[in-house]
């Protein structure tokens, strides 16, 4: 079997990828992932999803013999911050495309300038929780709201702090 390549998503395949990956999530699994019972996709959403500048909003696909089945995004969010989000078809479940997509996500996002990734997800998914302590571990997670709300300089994603990651981490540790 052929594994999984993991590659930048332009706007141009995005929308087709974004439906092939949407329509190959269970009902849970995009309640798990939308933070809401999302049964299709609407036109504005979908839009947002595939509105990719690869800048400010940037998106890794992974794909086995040009069949999407995930999809790991990054929102800018603030200065030199980013929102990380992560879905996997449901068969590709627990065979380590969730972390390719991951990893992947933090390599760009540090070449693009990024100096922190954040998200939010539902203390239910466990399996995504495990992921973002697997894959970061130095992400600083709490809990509020009803949701993970995590956190990590991108540099510590791998063990390698910079100096805008030290300053950064010390300017939000003197807040």
């Amino acid at each position: 079997m052929i594994g999984p390549r993991v590659h930048a998503l332009d706007r141009w395949s995005a929308p087709a990828a974004v439906d092939a990956v949407f329509h190959g999530l269970s009902d849970h699994s995009r309640y798990l992932r939308f933070h809401a019972p999302m049964p299709r996709l609407t036109k504005t959403f979908r839009d947002r999803l595939t509105d990719l500048d690869g800048v400010d909003h940037a998106a890794v696909v992974a794909e086995v013999v040009g069949e999407p089945i995930g999809i790991a995004r990054l929102v800018r969010t603030g200065e030199r911050r980013a929102e990380a989000a992560v879905e996997v078809v449901d068969r590709w479940h627990r065979r380590g495309v969730g972390r390719m997509l991951l990893t992947e996500l933090a390599t760009l996002a540090g070449g693009l300038g990024y100096l922190e990734l954040h998200g939010d997800v539902l203390p239910e998914n466990t399996p995504m929780v495990r992921l973002v302590r697997g894959v970061l571990p130095g992400a600083r997670t709490t809990n509020a709201d009803g949701v993970v709300h995590f956190s990590i300089p991108v540099g510590w994603a791998f063990g390698l702090p910079t100096h805008e990651d030290l300053l950064a981490e010390i300017t939000r540790a003197a807040r």
